[in-house]
């Protein structure tokens, strides 16, 4: 029998939009079962590095990079359309829709089935290791091109 891959799954792309099951542990929710409002910001942030993993960047890379690169959210604006609960099987999607100087904008929704339960738009940065915003080395802009929309304003 073949030993299974112990690796955690960064979940799939589908189209531009990268999609990360997560499931709903009691440890996510408040004491009525529902999913305390902290905990979407941390599965959206799942989502967006798991994005970047199998988009092929690497936090790591970046740090160890000639010029170390990280990200900082700058603003994360969320609406919440419905509750999610213990055992829920959740989906968070997340397309990164464009890069303007060391911005980079993201669209993310988490579903339960059809459900929308939140939607989120995020506004990130590259920054060096002092805290500076910095354009994003050649090579993340290169491998998120693909995945950008092209309609984006």
């Amino acid at each position: 029998m073949a030993a299974e891959d112990p690796t955690p799954s960064a979940g799939r792309f589908e189209g531009r939009e990268h999609q990360l099951p997560v499931r709903v542990y009691y440890e996510d929710t408040d004491f009525t079962g529902v999913v305390y409002h902290a905990n979407y910001a941390r599965y959206l942030e799942r989502g967006r590095s798991d994005f970047l993993r199998l988009a092929g960047i690497s936090h790591t890379d970046l740090l160890a990079h000639d010029e170390p690169t990280a990200f900082v959210v700058t603003r994360l604006a969320i609406d919440f359309r419905a509750p999610a609960r213990i055992d829920d099987a959740l989906v968070v999607r997340t397309t990164y829709d464009t890069v303007r100087g060391p911005r980079l904008m993201i669209s993310q929704r988490i579903t339960r089935g059809e459900t929308l339960i939140c939607q989120a738009d995020v506004l990130a940065a590259c920054i060096s290791l002092d805290g500076r915003a910095r354009r994003p080395p050649k090579g993340l802009v290169e491998a998120l091109t693909p995945w950008f929309s092209t309609s984006a304003p």
